[in-house]
C-alpha cells in the first residue's frame, strides 16, 4: 500500500506524471478476487456505489479494461426490484446495521453508473447489453419508487445522499455545531440510530423513514444527470425526457433565489438548515435548462466570499457559521464534487474555469497525499489517505 510519505509519490505536474501516480494508487487498491478497487484498505475495505463508478471513470482514462469490471461489480449487487445498493461487503459487514440483507446494504447512493457508462463508451470500451439493462433498471427503480408528488427524488437516510454529515441535516435533530465544537462521533452515532427508523420492501430495499426523508438538491441533480448520460449511450428518449422533467422540478421547487443555489426539500423532519449554502447546491448546473441559474451558482465556486479557496472549492460557504475547513462534509474540498463541477463548466463552455478547477484539484490531491478530502485553505490531507477517488484528477485533464 502506498503511504502519504512514500518517496514514490514525488511527482511532476504533467499529465503523464499524474497518470503514473494515479495508476500506482489504483493498482495498490485493486482487489482481483473481488473485481473492484477498495477506496482505502483500512478505512473503506468494501465496495461503495459511487466510489466504484468513479473508479471506472479513472480506469477508463488510464486505458485499463478494469473500467468495465468496476461497473459490473457495482451492478452485481442489484436487488430483485432494481435498486442498486450503496455497499457490497468485501468480507465481514460494516460496524453498523444497514438493513436486513447480508451481502449488501439496503440503502442506495448517487446513481453515477449512467455517467460512467457514457465515459466508457466514449473511451471505446465495449459495453455488454446486460450492463446497460441493469443500469436502466437501477434508474427505473428510483423513478418508480422514490418520487414525491412534486416530481422530486427523495432519500431516506443521509448515507444515501453521499454528503453524510452535511450541515443541511442539522435540523433533522442531527448533532451539529455547539459551543464545544462539532462532534463527528456524535453525528455518526445519530446516523446509525436513524437506520432503526427505516422500512424495507420485500427484496430488502429501503423505502421510507419515520424520522428522515429529504429531497436533496445534489441527489436530484445526480439522478437527472445520469438519466441523460445513459440516454446518450442507449438513445433512449424516455430517459432524456425524465432528465428534463426532473431538472424542471428542481428549478421549480428547489431553486433558492436568495442564495442563488439549489436547496434541499424536507419531507419528513427537517427545517431551515436545508437552505444552508453548500457547494452541493451548485449541482443543479449539471442539468438545468436555465443557463442564468447555472452561471449564478457556478460563479460562487471561485468567489472567495463563497466557496472559492486556494486548493479548490470549499464544501460549505466560507462566510457561513457552519464552515469548518477540517471537518468531514462541513467545509473541505472533495475530488468527486470537483469532477462534477467541471462537468457543469464544460456543459456551458466555460473552458477557462474548467482548466483552472482541474489545476486546483491536482494541486490539492498531490499536496494532500491523495486524500479522501482536504482542507481547501492549505491542502492538508484529511480522512482516509490515500483514497482512490482522488485519482479523478486524471479524468479532469483536458
Amino acid at each position: 500500500m502506498i503511504g502519504q510519505q512514500d518517496s514514490a509519490w514525488q511527482h511532476d505536474r504533467t499529465t503523464a506524471g499524474l497518470a503514473d501516480d494515479v495508476r500506482r494508487l489504483m493498482e495498490g487498491h485493486w482487489r482481483p478476487d473481488h473485481g473492484y478497487s477498495v477506496p482505502n484498505p483500512g478505512t473503506y475495505p468494501h465496495l461503495w456505489l459511487w466510489d466504484s463508478c468513479f473508479h471506472a471513470i479513472i480506469w477508463a482514462r488510464l486505458g485499463d479494461s478494469r473500467a468495465s469490471l468496476e461497473l459490473e461489480a457495482v451492478l452485481a449487487g442489484q436487488l430483485a426490484n432494481g435498486m442498486v445498493p450503496h455497499m457490497r461487503y468485501g468480507g465481514e459487514g460494516p460496524d453498523t446495521w444497514l438493513g436486513p440483507l447480508t451481502g449488501t446494504s439496503s440503502l442506495t447512493q448517487p446513481p453515477m453508473f449512467g455517467h460512467a457508462l457514457r465515459v466508457l463508451a466514449e473511451a471505446g470500451i465495449e459495453l455488454p447489453q446486460a450492463l446497460l439493462t441493469q443500469a436502466r433498471e437501477g434508474l427505473d427503480w428510483l423513478w418508480d419508487n422514490r418520487r414525491t408528488p412534486e416530481g422530486l427524488i427523495y432519500v431516506v437516510h443521509p448515507w444515501e445522499a453521499g454528503n453524510d454529515h452535511s450541515p443541511r441535516w442539522d435540523d433533522w435533530g442531527a448533532p451539529g455545531r455547539t459551543k464545544e465544537g462539532y462532534s463527528r462521533p456524535a453525528r455518526t452515532a445519530w446516523n446509525k440510530e436513524r437506520m432503526q427508523d427505516v422500512s424495507f420492501s420485500d427484496d430488502g430495499a429501503a423505502t421510507w423513514s419515520t424520522s428522515f426523508v429529504a429531497c436533496p438538491a445534489a441527489f436530484n441533480a445526480y439522478t437527472a444527470f445520469n438519466f441523460r448520460e445513459l440516454a446518450a449511450v442507449t438513445g433512449d428518449a424516455e430517459l432524456e425526457h425524465r432528465a428534463a422533467e426532473l431538472a424542471a422540478a428542481m428549478d421549480e421547487h428547489l431553486w433558492d433565489g436568495e442564495e442563488q443555489l439549489w436547496s434541499d426539500l424536507a419531507v419528513v423532519g427537517g427545517g431551515p438548515s436545508a437552505r444552508i449554502p453548500i457547494s452541493d447546491g451548485v449541482m443543479g448546473a449539471l442539468v438545468t435548462a436555465d443557463e442564468s441559474k447555472a452561471r449564478a451558482a457556478l460563479d460562487q465556486l471561485t468567489d472567495p466570499a463563497r466557496f472559492g479557496a486556494a486548493f479548490g472549492p470549499a464544501n460549505v460557504a466560507r462566510n457561513h457559521p457552519a464552515y469548518d475547513p477540517d471537518m468531514y462534509w462541513r467545509g473541505p474540498a472533495w475530488p468527486p464534487l470537483n469532477y462534477l463541477f467541471q462537468q457543469s463548466f464544460k456543459r456551458f463552455g466555460l473552458e477557462q474555469e474548467s482548466v483552472a478547477l482541474a489545476e486546483l484539484t491536482a494541486k490539492g490531491a498531490t499536496a494532500s497525499g491523495w486524500a479522501e478530502y482536504w482542507n481547501p485553505e492549505n491542502g492538508r490531507g484529511l480522512g482516509a489517505v490515500p483514497q482512490t477517488w482522488a485519482g479523478l484528477v486524471i479524468a479532469m485533464q483536458q
